[in-house]
């Protein structure tokens, strides 16, 4: 993708798209080999659980809501159309996806990548192939997989592809650290993260006000997965 490119989409600024498909293609292929073995190893969702609790109960009945990174698609696009919204789920691992629909044949899912979501983006607001607007969009994991400079711009992006006033849900683990190997499941994954108070930040300056937040200290069912600090965060978009 060319810097003149980037310039159109929504991701001013940011100069490493010429690393993300190799990049997105070695988590992919991770995620591929881990399958069904991702909910094995997260067994208990709580903070999961929650938090599309309130996505589902707070949006209007029927509206539509984008899962970003929908993995498996349990529990957070089947808690939400079992609710009654229409589910559209978006992941680069091909394994996931055919997990996902068939944990949840009632949504639809699409082999996207969040930078295609950006503004003029194949999937984007007026792209060819444009999936939105939505009420609402959950982000449970999926962004702590980019590469940290990347975060704030995904984040735009998800607040242009939702309608004013829109929610969002987002889930964190709590750690300074940027496109960092990690082991996982037997594979290695490169996460990033943030303290809590930088991510408020970053959330607040892509164009979201911040109506809750909860923390979970969680230890996975793997001994490869160290415990974490996961953070959750209720956001409405700004106009």
């Amino acid at each position: 993708m060319s810097g003149e490119d980037a310039c159109e989409d929504g991701y001013e600024g940011y100069e490493d798209f010429d690393r993300l498909a190799l990049d997105r293609s070695g988590q992919a292929e991770a995620f591929d080999a881990i399958g069904d073995r991702l909910d094995d190893a997260f067994p208990h969702k709580e903070g999961q659980m929650v938090a599309g609790r309130w996505l589902a109960e707070t949006l209007p009945p029927g509206s539509r809501v984008l899962d970003v990174g929908c993995g498996t698609g349990v529990p957070t696009a089947r808690q939400l159309t079992d609710a009654g919204h229409t589910v559209v789920g978006i992941d680069i691992s091909q394994g996931m996806l055919k997990l996902a629909r068939d944990n949840v044949p009632e949504a639809t899912f699409h082999h996207v990548d969040i930078v295609d979501l950006r503004v003029g983006g194949r999937y984007g607001p007026g792209g060819p192939l444009e999936l939105g607007p939505f009420d609402g969009v959950t982000a449970n994991f999926s962004l702590l997989l980019l590469p940290r400079p990347e975060i704030p711009y995904a984040l735009r992006t998800l607040h242009a592809v939702l309608r004013p006033e829109g929610l969002l849900t987002l889930g964190m683990v709590e750690a300074d650290i940027d496109d960092f190997p990690i082991p996982f499941l037997g594979h290695s994954v490169r996460v990033s993260g943030y303290l809590r108070d930088e991510l408020r930040q970053v959330v607040r300056d892509a164009g979201f006000e911040i109506t809750g937040e909860d923390s979970y200290s969680y230890a996975p069912a793997s001994t490869d997965v160290p415990p974490e600090i996961q953070l959750f965060l209720n956001c409405r978009r700004r106009a």
